[in-house]
């Protein structure tokens, strides 16, 4: 916090150094007076949706149900200090990242981050990939997609093996899979960066679900 206060010292920058601490202490009990627990133990984006929901209990609103699917890549997708130095910036970036929805929306983001920032760093964007391909996995009710060795796994109950095979065939991907439980498995060709091939699979499966 001392390092902080240095680092802020200008006229106005109180405000700063209350973001610093927010980073520093955490944004405390949801809705309450206590001020512990870190929001990077959470993730900003569960934060903003635990934020929501108790403010729409305290309404008496029910939370709309939301399907909710998982990547699990093991991967470094964040956006570096270096990059964006500003801790007030990064979290407003965070933010924008969390309500990526469609590939139309990933473009936008990487002009506006590459107008602002320069060019971006291998994690962020990674990063926006990520975001897009979770928010159409969740459009497609597809639970969860993982990457082993040299796989991407799509788990999912009903596949429609038409579609996937349109846009494995249009991604030069092997198709894998069956119409029961077992994943449709996309192989990886040597070389390949395993997140930008899965964001050019579900951009192509959105343009399938959407033509």
């Amino acid at each position: 916090r001392l390092n902080a206060i240095r680092e802020f010292a200008t006229f106005g920058a109180g405000f700063k150094v209350a973001l610093r601490d927010l980073e520093i202490r955490g944004a405390g009990n949801l809705l309450g007076a206590e001020q512990h627990g870190y929001i990077d133990s959470v993730g900003y984006d569960l934060y903003v949706k635990l934020l929501n929901e108790a403010v729409l209990e305290e309404k008496g609103e029910a939370p709309k149900e939301a399907f909710e699917s998982t990547i699990d890549f093991k991967i470094d997708a964040h956006i570096p200090e270096y990059y964006i130095t500003s801790s007030a910036t990064r979290m407003e970036i965070y933010k924008k990242i969390s309500q990526i929805r469609t590939p139309y929306d990933r473009d936008d983001l990487y002009d506006e981050l590459t107008d602002r920032f320069g060019t971006l760093p291998r994690p962020v964007e990674r990063l926006l990939f990520v975001a897009m391909s979770r928010a159409i996995a969740e459009a497609a009710r597809i639970p969860r997609i993982e990457l082993r060795d040299n796989r991407i796994l799509f788990y999912t109950d009903k596949p429609d093996l038409s579609v996937w095979s349109m846009v494995f065939a249009k991604c030069r991907g092997g198709l894998t899979g069956s119409s029961g439980p077992a994943p449709i498995v996309y192989r990886l060709r040597s070389g390949e960066d395993p997140v930008k091939v899965l964001g050019t699979v579900l951009e192509e499966y959105f343009k399938e679900m959407n033509s």
